[in-house]
């Protein structure tokens, strides 16, 4: 067979297009987070390999690191107060390494009901599988609802800061010292809110994750997850109901989700997904921001319909969860949130079909407004008892409210609006 030369070289064509100018004497410094879009690094010598796998520092491949994901992870740590960041493939995920760090087999887990559609099918139908259990409390801000379900082997306790699609706000201090005195770690799901509005760790939660899809990203177009610890596990006083956490120091259970299962279940974030999420992230305040503000604003004009039955957001001064949203919630009571259409399940699928402006989909955090009606959609396996004790009707909608301008999202719900009274 013949070589090709490359032209000026000693090596052949095949060998110069895969490592010609590969390594570059000097770098310059980028202001914004290269994309690392590797699979592996490069390995200096013997003695560094053998340095780096015994537990150095430095870059193998990138399940294991990669500068642009672990830069994305400095920054969610420090915006949510948090001492380390682990980011993963997707919210999902997020959830799954959290949770399958802390329970094992033969042990419980306590979860309010009010949570995301996918983590109550995990915890109901795929954590069962591996000899889990969990309880699930309707009341979530009664502490004492939370204290009769602990058993001696349970070992977390999880919850949303905002759950969806409800918005019944989470008293997190009141759970987070239930938790604390059995040593055992309250979850936060953070994704509505954001650590822009709500940083659970100040108020007592151990673990935050979020589906960093949705605000985090803000344009929907890229997955992400991320658990965020506190750094301050107490391994004399936990210990023993943690024995797998083995590092020294208090971020000896981050480091056990990192090490022992992301690394080994292999959820791991693309360097681009990464660098998306950290680009979306430098505009967070910007957009939330705005999305609370239009938020509100949709609210409030949705209360006075007719056609409204009710509104289900706690910056409403009628909502039942609006002190409770005063006090975590400050600056602004995210923007995802449900309303009632009178009229039943034709109201809402004339109402869905009559907008323009708002997009149906499934999705959430996105800078443009999106609709979607759970209980055909994301409850659909849902009984209809089940559907009731949810608070979710036949004429229920949920909506993430985005940055346009707030006449442009209300004149197209009155469109939708217009259609439900043509059969009430």
């Amino acid at each position: 067979m013949t070589s090709t030369r490359a032209a000026g070289t000693a090596r052949g064509f095949a060998t110069q297009q895969l490592h010609g100018g590969a390594r570059e004497a000097s770098v310059p410094t980028p202001r914004a987070q290269p994309i690392y879009l590797t699979a592996g690094f490069v390995l200096d010598d013997f003695d560094q390999a053998e340095q780096l796998f015994a537990g150095g520092d430095g870059y193998s491949y990138t399940r294991v690191a990669n500068p642009t994901n672990e830069a994305v992870e400095r920054r969610i740590a420090a915006l949510e107060g948090g001492a380390e960041a682990l980011l993963v493939g997707s919210g999902q995920a997020a959830v799954v390494v959290a949770l399958l760090g802390l329970v094992q087999a033969g042990e419980h887990i306590v979860s309010a009901s009010s949570i995301y559609e996918g983590t109550r099918g995990l915890l109901l139908e795929n954590l069962p599988r591996l000899g889990i259990e969990t309880d699930f409390v309707a009341e979530a801000n009664d502490p004492a609802a939370w204290e009769r379900l602990i058993r001696p082997t349970t070992r977390a306790l999880f919850a949303e800061s905002i759950p969806n699609p409800k918005n019944d706000i989470l008293d997190i201090a009141a759970i987070a010292q239930v938790a604390h005195a059995h040593g055992i770690p309250l979850v936060i799901d953070n994704t509505l809110a954001t650590p822009y509005l709500l940083r659970p760790i100040e108020h007592g939660a151990d673990i935050v994750v979020h589906s960093a899809s949705k605000f985090l990203a803000g344009h929907g177009s890229v997955l992400g997850g991320v658990i965020v610890d506190d750094g301050l596990f107490d391994a004399e006083r936990d210990g023993h109901l943690f024995p797998h956490f083995t590092a020294p120091g208090g971020r000896a259970r981050i480091a056990y989700f990192r090490e022992a299962i992301a690394l080994r279940f292999g959820p791991t974030a693309s360097p681009l997904n990464a660098f998306l999420i950290n680009q979306g992230i430098e505009t967070l305040s910007l957009r939330v921001e705005r999305q609370s503000q239009n938020a509100l604003g949709v609210a409030r004009w949705l209360e006075q319909q007719p056609e409204v039955h009710s509104v289900d957001y706690s910056g409403l001064e009628s909502n039942p969860f609006h002190a409770l949203a005063q006090r975590y919630l400050p600056a602004g009571q995210g923007s995802v949130f449900s309303f009632t259409l009178r009229g039943g399940l034709d109201a809402a699928r004339r109402f869905v079909n009559a907008l323009d402006v708002f997009t149906h989909m499934t999705h959430l955090g996105d800078v443009r407004s999106l609709v979607l009606h759970p209980a055909s959609t994301s409850h659909n396996l849902r009984t209809d008892e089940q559907l009731s004790q949810a608070g979710i009707w036949p004429g229920t909608l949920r909506v993430s409210i985005g940055i346009e301008d707030l006449a442009d999202l209300i004149s197209d719900l009155d469109a939708g609006l217009a259609a439900v009274r043509e059969i009430i």
